[in-house]
């Protein structure tokens, strides 16, 4: 791969083919964040095509930034927020009331003490039922985006499932889709006020569109408030990894967007931009631009866009690739990071699979024809 250093952080790169003129400063990633300058190098995108992309690495998480709470210690206590699919849908705070309503529909998350019952999924597993997930950081983890240069139209939108890769914030903390489900997994992998949390592999990345959350609390009548991110509904949040900006909710001259299309975004004059919504998550629901092939991956030993974790890479170990566990997962009805977590605990690439099945509730046998063929 060729690298072209750039001389600055606040380095331009074109924002779309339909106006030459609008363009992203690589400078407003937080430096906060920044492992080194952003860098273009050669890329090839998901058509195949080959491009120049923004190269970015960033920290665990940046200076300074507070995170959590996530999961509360008793039901006394206050955690972060939730949003909850089931019977009684909606976005909570993590709380007693929340709590002891997803105890009445068999969900049983406290012990009769009131204790919470919470596990650090970076370096253990749960042995509960249903547990809260938090997650420990790992100050050594880096993380690198590609990010195209260009922005291109694809043929048709990239759908984003749960966890899908969706931008990078100005801040320089990676953003995901829609985290998994506690109706799915029996888990609840809890987000901060500011709708982010600590990945397996340790380091905080957002689910959400953390510089405009107040106007989702307002919308959905929660009691909460970002302060790690200024909130503003007429800023822009981050950069999609097609390479289109992700803006709040209205436009910068406070009106209300028009004509937003199945991915939340529209075109603004020659310009093409994505928009948050008073609905939580509030980010694009698909990608309409071409995006960098491997544009995520991570130093981290375990979780998304590690060697094995989930977005790692596809295929099998006979293969010349990785397990795709988020489709693994997906078809044994389990969530991709417990799985991960399961199989690197239970010795990795050669974990013993009757302990994973155990670990996890799930069959044996199932397990062994899901994942791919060993050599």
């Amino acid at each position: 791969m060729t690298h072209f250093r750039l001389t600055s952080a606040a380095a331009l790169i074109t924002l779309a083919p339909f106006a030459a003129q609008a363009q992203i400063d690589g400078g407003q990633i937080s430096s906060d964040a920044l492992v080194s300058d952003p860098t273009v190098v050669e890329c090839t995108l998901t058509d195949g095509s080959a491009a120049s992309c923004l190269e970015i690495t960033v920290k665990y998480q940046p200076d300074d930034l507070e995170i959590g709470p996530f999961c509360p210690t008793t039901i006394e206590d206050e955690g972060g927020i939730w949003d909850w699919d089931g019977d009684e849908a909606g976005l909570y705070r993590i709380d007693g009331e929340f709590l002891k309503m997803l105890d009445d529909m068999g969900y049983h998350f406290y012990d009769e003490d009131g204790t919470v019952h919470v596990f650090d999924i970076r370096v253990e597993g749960p042995t509960e039922a249903n547990e809260c997930i938090s997650g420990s950081v790992d100050e050594a983890v880096e993380m690198t985006m590609l990010i195209p240069t260009t922005p291109q139209m694809a043929d048709a939108p990239v759908s984003l499932g749960t966890v899908a890769k969706v931008g990078v914030s100005l801040s320089g903390v990676p953003i995901f889709a829609d985290a998994p489900s506690v109706l799915d997994t029996g888990h609840m992998p809890a987000l901060d006020v500011c709708a982010g949390h600590v990945d397996p592999g340790g380091w905080y990345h957002y689910h959400g569109t953390a510089s405009d959350l107040d106007t989702v609390y307002e919308h959905n009548d929660v009691d909460g408030s970002c302060a790690n991110a200024i909130q503003d509904s007429k800023a822009q949040f981050g950069y999609a990894f097609d390479g289109y900006a992700i803006m709040g909710s209205l436009e910068h001259d406070g009106s209300v967007p028009r004509d937003l299309d199945e991915c939340g975004g529209h075109m603004d004059g020659n310009t093409y931009h994505y928009h948050s919504t008073g609905e939580f998550p509030n980010l694009p629901t698909c990608l309409v631009g071409l995006q960098a092939e491997d544009n995520f991956s991570t130093t981290a030993a375990a979780g998304i866009g590690s060697a094995g974790g989930p977005g790692g890479g596809q295929g099998g170990p006979d293969g010349g690739g990785r397990p795709d566990f988020e489709a693994i997962a997906s078809d044994l009805g389990i969530d991709a990071q417990l799985l991960m977590q399961a199989m690197q605990d239970a010795g990795g690439p050669n974990a013993d699979l009757a302990a994973v099945a155990s670990s996890l509730g799930i069959d044996e046998a199932a397990l062994r024809a899901a994942l791919p063929q060993r050599p």
